[in-house]
């Protein structure tokens, strides 16, 4: 069983940035790969960004404003944003699934509780 623990989310003013991190342990971490995800109220859950040993995917309407990054020392994984919107407000999901990246949330099998992201002034 691996577990993960998002942090990092808040209340952000238009044009911010945040952090997010997710903290994983039960499993050898490097076998993941790692994405994000995120759902606004009364919306489907959507991709962000993904990482895995071969490289990264970003969600391609947020691109440039996304960094994914992971501390396989550290097992865990981060989630940059910078330049939020108000539309970026959702609660956003780490997830984990063995060997490639994916961009579908089925393809996951590990899911973290969640974080609330707020952008508003």
């Amino acid at each position: 069983q691996l577990r993960l623990v998002e942090s990092g989310g808040g209340l952000v003013q238009p044009g911010g940035s945040l952090r997010l991190s997710c903290a994983t342990s039960g499993r050898t971490f490097s076998n993941y790969a790692m994405g994000w995800f995120r759902q606004a109220s009364g919306t489907e859950r959507e991709f962000v960004a993904a990482v895995s040993r071969y490289g990264t995917y970003y969600n391609d309407n947020m691109k440039g404003r996304l960094s994914i990054s992971r501390d396989n020392a550290k097992n865990t994984v981060y989630l940059q944003m910078n330049s939020l919107k108000p539309e970026d407000t959702a609660v956003y999901y780490c997830a984990a699934r063995p060997g490639v990246r994916s961009k579908t949330a089925s393809d996951y099998d590990y899911w973290g509780q969640g974080t609330q992201v707020t952008v508003s002034s």
